[in-house]
C-alpha cells in the first residue's frame, strides 16, 4: 500500500514535461489571483484552444467545444461526445476563489497620520499570518454608469505595494499569552495604504493623499467603494521552491492547482471522445459554496440544459437523467503530510507532497460530517483507469480523527445522484498567504483527469 515518490519514476524526458508543465502553471497561477482574474484567464486560454461562448452557438455536434461563463467568476467548459448526453457526462470540478481579505464596502480612513484600508478576511485563516507581509491589491470598481475599472496595484517592480502592521516584539508580551486564533483580531486587519498628508487639505489630508491618487490614476471616487469588488492577497509572483527547483512556492494551489490541471486535462483531449467531457471551475467554496456564482446555485444544471437543448435532446426527464448518470471527480486539494507537524496526521491515510494524485474517499470533519462518501464500486473503477493509465496516486483523509477536517463541492454535486469523489494535488501550508505544491503531482494530476474524462 506504501506509495513511492513520483520524481523515482521519471525519465529525463518526462522531468522535462513535468518542469515544462510547472513552468505553465506558475504562469497561469500569476495571471489569475481573484476568482475574477482566474476565470478571465481561463476563458482566454480556452478560446486560443479553440472554444467558443455557448451564448454564439445554435447547435452542437460531437466534438464540438464550447465555455460558459457565469458572471465573470465561474467557468465551465464542455467537449461534446459521441454517446446522448442522457448516459451521462465526465466531469471534473474545482473552485478558483482563494483565502483573501475583502476591502469593505465603507473602507477608507486614517488614524494617526496614516491612511487605512479597512478588511473583512474571506474563507478560513490564520489571520496572524497575514500581518508584515507586502500586500497587493486586485480587483473591479463599477461605477453608477456601469463602466468597469480593473485595479491591480502591487504586482509590477516599480507599483507600490501595501500592508498590515504588527506590534514589535519588545512590547508584544500580552499579545504572545493569547491564543493562535486571537493573536490577530480580524477587524485589527487593516491595511496601511498612505502616511503622506495632501496639501493644503485640512480635513482628513491622509485620507485625501489616497483618494486623490485613485482619483488620478483610475477615476475612482470614494463612492465607487460602494460598488467594487477590490481583493488584498499576496503581493509578488510564484516562485520555484527547493533547491533542486522541484516544488512551487505560491499564492492560491487550493484550489487553482486543481483548476489548471482541469483545464490543461480539457486541452489535451484533442479528438472527439465517446462520452462528453464537462470541466467546472466555481466560486465560493471557501464561504461554503453559497451566492449565484457558488456550486449550490444552480448554474451548472442550467448549463447542462443549454446544452442538451442545443444538442436537440431537452426535456426535464432527459436532464435528471443525465445528470444522474454522471461521473465526477471533484477535485480539490488534500493537506500534505507535513513531518514538522506529524500529531496532527495518522501516517498510513496522509497524503504525501510527491507521491501522485490523491483521492479522499470522503472529506467533511468528525464522524464524516458535512462529508461526500464515495461508494466502493466507483473508487474500484477509478482504481483501474488509473493503473491502466500509468497514473501515480495515493489515498488520504484530512488529519486524524477528531484533529480538524473540511469539505469541498463533491457533496453537492452528488445531490444530483451522480457518483463524485475527491481528487486533488497534496498541498503544504495550506491557507497560508504562500503555499508548496510538488511540480510531479501537478503531472501526476493532469495525467489522472485526462484518463477520467476518457475513461470514467
Amino acid at each position: 500500500m506504501e506509495r513511492i515518490n513520483v520524481w523515482t519514476t521519471y525519465s529525463e524526458e518526462q522531468e522535462q514535461q513535468v518542469f515544462a508543465l510547472g513552468a505553465k502553471y506558475r504562469a497561469y497561477l500569476d495571471a489569475g489571483k481573484t476568482e475574477r482574474e482566474a476565470a478571465a484567464e481561463t476563458i482566454r486560454r480556452a478560446e486560443a484552444a479553440g472554444y467558443r461562448n455557448l451564448n454564439d452557438v445554435k447547435t452542437l455536434q460531437p466534438g464540438d467545444r464550447v465555455y460558459v461563463n457565469t458572471m465573470n467568476k465561474a467557468v465551465q467548459l464542455y467537449i461534446i461526445g459521441k454517446a446522448p448526453i442522457e448516459q451521462g457526462v465526465n466531469i471534473i470540478g474545482a473552485h478558483i476563489d482563494n483565502p483573501r481579505l475583502d476591502v469593505k464596502q465603507n473602507p477608507l480612513y486614517e488614524d494617526s497620520d496614516f491612511a487605512y484600508l479597512d478588511t473583512h478576511y474571506y474563507g478560513g485563516i490564520k489571520k496572524y499570518q497575514w500581518v508584515t507581509i507586502p500586500l497587493a491589491l486586485h480587483g473591479v470598481v463599477v461605477k453608477k454608469d456601469g463602466t468597469t475599472v480593473p485595479v491591480v496595484i502591487g504586482e509590477d517592480e516599480d507599483d507600490p505595494v501595501v500592508g498590515i502592521s504588527d506590534i514589535l516584539v519588545h512590547l508584544s508580551a500580552s499579545q504572545l499569552d493569547k491564543k493562535g486564533a486571537v493573536v490577530v483580531e480580524g477587524e485589527d486587519l487593516d491595511v496601511i495604504v498612505g502616511g503622506k498628508p495632501l496639501a493644503g487639505e485640512e480635513k482628513e489630508p491622509f485620507k485625501a493623499t489616497v483618494l486623490s491618487i485613485l482619483q488620478e490614476k483610475y477615476g475612482i471616487e470614494e463612492e465607487d467603494f460602494i460598488s467594487a469588488e477590490l481583493e488584498v492577497v499576496p503581493a509578488g509572483k510564484s516562485r520555484d521552491f527547493g533547491l533542486d527547483r522541484s516544488m512551487i512556492l505560491g499564492y492560491g494551489h487550493d484550489d487553482r492547482v486543481c483548476a489548471f490541471a482541469q483545464i490543461e486535462a480539457m486541452f489535451s483531449v484533442t479528438e472527439t471522445p465517446d462520452v462528453t467531457c464537462c470541466c467546472v471551475l466555481v466560486d465560493k467554496e471557501e464561504i461554503g459554496s453559497v451566492g449565484a456564482t457558488g456550486m449550490r446555485a444552480r448554474y451548472f444544471e442550467n448549463a447542462m440544459a443549454e446544452i442538451l437543448n442545443k444538442c436537440g435532446a431537452y426535456s426535464d426527464l432527459t436532464l435528471r437523467r443525465a445528470l444522474q448518470n454522471s461521473r465526477m471527480l471533484s477535485c480539490d486539494v488534500s493537506a500534505g503530510y507535513d513531518p514538522l507537524y506529524a500529531a496532527n496526521f495518522e501516517r498510513k491515510n496522509a497524503a504525501f507532497v510527491g507521491r501522485g494524485v490523491c483521492f479522499n474517499k470522503f472529506t467533511g470533519s468528525r464522524g464524516k460530517s458535512g462529508s461526500n462518501d464515495a461508494n466502493a464500486e466507483y473508487l474500484a473503477k477509478l482504481r483501474k483507469i488509473m493503473d491502466d493509465n500509468d497514473v501515480h496516486f495515493q489515498t488520504a483523509e484530512l488529519g486524524k480523527v477528531d484533529v480538524g477536517g473540511g469539505g469541498t463541492i463533491a457533496y453537492i454535486c452528488a445531490l444530483y445522484g451522480m457518483e463524485v469523489v475527491d481528487s486533488g494535488v497534496a498541498v503544504l501550508s495550506m491557507h497560508a498567504p504562500w503555499e508548496i505544491i510538488d511540480k510531479g503531482d501537478l503531472y501526476e494530476a493532469k495525467k489522472a483527469y485526462r484518463a477520467f474524462l476518457l475513461n470514467a
